[in-house]
């Protein structure tokens, strides 16, 4: 069971960055998967989640039309679109995934049981 995010980088404040979250053929298919982030000297946050048929997906406030969540099962990728990034933006992003066969997707960290390695996104001013 892995999960291998990529596709963090330097953008300017304003600009756009797309993250992939490459999983294991038996979490794509079956299991919510989340992102979160952590910026430095705060606690990890949840920003959105989607569930395997893709109809339940949830985001954070703070990025709420401007992130948007997807999946392609075939593919086994989950993909978190980032627009009009700004500095608060910020941190290490993580995918998780909640055990195969829960049909809810999650806001809660506590209930993602695997997760990758994290990938920086930084947003310059």
């Amino acid at each position: 069971v892995q999960l291998q995010a990529s596709g963090g980088g330097l953008v300017q404040a304003g600009g756009f960055l797309r993250l992939s979250c490459a999983a294991s053929g038996r979490i794509m298919s079956n299991s919510p998967v989340g992102w979160f982030r952590q910026a430095p000297g705060k606690e990890r946050e949840f920003v959105a989640t989607i569930n395997g048929n893709g109809y339940m997906i949830y985001y954070a406030d703070s990025v709420k039309g401007r992130f948007t969540i997807s999946r392609d099962n075939a593919a086994n990728t989950i993909y978190l679109q980032m627009n009009n990034l700004s500095p608060e933006d910020t941190a290490i992003y993580y995918c998780a995934a909640q055990f195969p066969g829960n049909v809810v997707a999650s806001r809660q960290i506590s209930d993602y049981v695997y997760w990758g390695q994290g990938t920086q996104v930084t947003v310059s001013s």
